[in-house]
C-alpha cells in the first residue's frame, strides 16, 4: 500500500511537472512580456541574476544611521487611542496593532509573532499583510478571502508549489519560508483569521493618467518622490501610497494606494474581464482572448466558494499572479484551469485587466459592454 501511493504521488507530481512545462514552452513561444512594474524592478531580469534569499528577520534594535530619539518617540495616527514608536513599526515579530477592532480579536500569536517554529527570527503575518488583511502591493491582500482558499495557499506554498517568476523578488522566498514552518494548525489559524476580515471599503483608487509623478523603489514597493506628474506613464500601472507617512513610516492599516494606469485600460480592462474579449460578428459571438471573470469569481468579483475574489485588490499583485500562472512558476489544484484563461494575454492586456479590478470598490456594478464589432470605446471611468 505504502509503494502503491508512492508511486500514485509520483506520478501526480510527474504530470504536474510535464504540464508545467509544455504550459511555460507555449508561453515563451508567445514572447509574453514581464511586467516588470508589478514585481518591483526597473529592468527584467538577467539570465545570472541570483535568486534572491529570504529576508533578513525582523528586529526591535535601533537603526545606527538614525538619530535616536526620533526613532523612541511615540507616534500616533487619526482614529486610534494606540501610540507606537519607528522601533515597535518596523518590529515584524511583534506586530503593532493600531485599530483592533478592525479584525478577529484577540489577534493569534501566528499573526502577531510568526510561526513557533522560527522562534526569535520568526515574523508575524500582520507585519506584510497588515492586521486587518489589506496588504500592500508588493505582497498578497489575504484578507476577506474564503478559508479554503487561503489554506490551499499556505499548503502551496510550504510544498513548492508556488514561487516567483521574476526570482529577484526578496519576499517571495519570506513566504515559501514562513509557510514551510507553520503547523496544520497555524495554517488554519490563519485561514480562519484572514477570511473573518471583511473587505467593505476601497483600498486602492485607480486614476488614469498620461503622466505619473518621479518614484524611487523601496522593497520593491513604488514610492512618490513629488506630487507633481512629470513622468511618462509608458503603459505600466505605478502603485503608490496614498500617504507615504502613513503607510511606510507608521504602517496605518486605514491608509491604501494610488494605482496610476494608462488612459483608456479602465474601459478595455473592463471589456476582457466580462466577456473574455468576444464579439458579436453578424449574429454569431466570436470567442474572445480569453474567459470572463465572473464564471468563477462571481458575478460581483468578490469571489465565491474556495475562489478567491478580484474587486479593488491591489493590480501589482493581480498582475504578478497572472504572470506567474502563465510562467508556470505558480501552481497547485486551480492552476491549470488559470494557465488556459491567461495564455493569451499580452502585458497590455495585464495592465487593462488588473486596472479595471482595482477599480471596483466592493459595490461597483460588473456589467459587460454593450456588444459590438470592435473594442469598447476608450472612456476614463476612473477617478482622476
Amino acid at each position: 500500500m505504502y509503494n502503491h501511493a508512492v508511486n500514485r504521488r509520483a506520478g501526480l507530481v510527474a504530470a504536474i511537472l510535464t504540464a508545467v512545462t509544455v504550459a511555460t514552452a507555449y508561453v515563451h513561444a508567445q514572447g509574453t512580456k514581464e511586467p516588470i512594474w508589478a514585481y518591483g524592478f526597473l529592468t527584467p531580469p538577467a539570465w545570472n541574476d541570483k535568486a534572491a534569499p529570504p529576508q533578513n528577520p525582523p528586529t526591535h534594535n535601533l537603526r545606527a544611521n538614525e538619530d535616536r530619539d526620533d526613532q523612541l518617540r511615540l507616534r500616533r495616527v487619526d482614529g486610534s487611542n494606540a501610540s507606537y514608536a519607528f522601533v515597535d513599526v518596523r518590529d515584524g515579530h511583534n506586530v503593532i496593532d493600531w485599530f483592533p477592532g478592525d479584525h478577529p480579536s484577540p489577534m493569534p500569536d501566528l499573526i502577531a509573532h510568526g510561526p513557533k517554529k522560527l522562534g526569535a527570527n520568526s515574523r508575524g503575518c500582520g507585519s506584510c499583510h497588515l492586521p486587518n488583511g489589506k496588504g500592500r502591493p508588493e505582497n498578497a491582500q489575504p484578507g476577506g478571502l474564503p478559508y479554503a482558499y487561503i489554506v490551499r495557499q499556505l499548503q502551496d506554498f510550504k510544498l513548492g508549489f508556488r514561487r516567483s517568476a521574476d526570482w529577484r523578488k526578496a519576499n517571495t522566498p519570506t513566504m515559501v519560508n514562513l509557510a514551510m514552518s507553520m503547523t496544520d494548525e497555524e495554517i488554519r489559524q490563519a485561514a480562519a483569521y484572514f477570511s473573518a476580515v471583511k473587505w467593505d471599503t476601497r483600498w486602492v483608487r485607480v486614476v488614469e493618467t498620461e503622466l505619473v509623478p518621479k518614484t524611487h523603489i523601496q522593497g520593491q514597493l513604488f514610492i512618490a518622490n513629488e506630487s507633481e506628474r512629470t513622468e511618462p506613464i509608458a503603459g505600466r500601472i505605478i502603485e503608490v501610497p496614498g500617504d507615504n507617512t502613513q503607510v511606510e513610516e507608521l504602517r496605518n492599516p486605514h491608509s491604501g494606494f494610488v494605482a496610476y494606469a494608462p488612459i483608456g485600460s479602465v474601459a478595455r480592462g473592463r471589456e476582457l474581464v466580462t466577456t473574455g474579449g468576444s464579439m458579436v460578428v453578424g449574429n454569431q459571438v466570436v470567442q474572445g482572448k480569453t474567459t470572463a471573470c465572473a464564471s468563477c469569481h462571481g458575478p460581483d468579483l468578490m469571489g465565491k466558494d474556495d475562489v478567491p475574489p478580484l474587486a479593488n485588490r491591489s493590480p501589482s499583485y493581480l498582475a504578478r499572479q497572472l504572470y506567474d500562472f502563465q510562467q508556470g512558476t505558480r501552481n497547485g489544484a486551480s492552476a491549470p484551469l488559470m494557465r488556459v484563461v491567461v495564455a493569451n494575454l499580452t502585458a497590455d492586456d495585464i495592465v487593462a485587466i488588473t486596472a479595471y479590478l482595482a477599480s471596483l470598490g466592493p459595490d461597483s456594478p460588473v456589467t459587460p459592454p454593450p456588444p459590438s464589432l470592435s473594442p469598447a470605446p476608450v472612456t476614463n471611468t476612473a477617478r482622476r
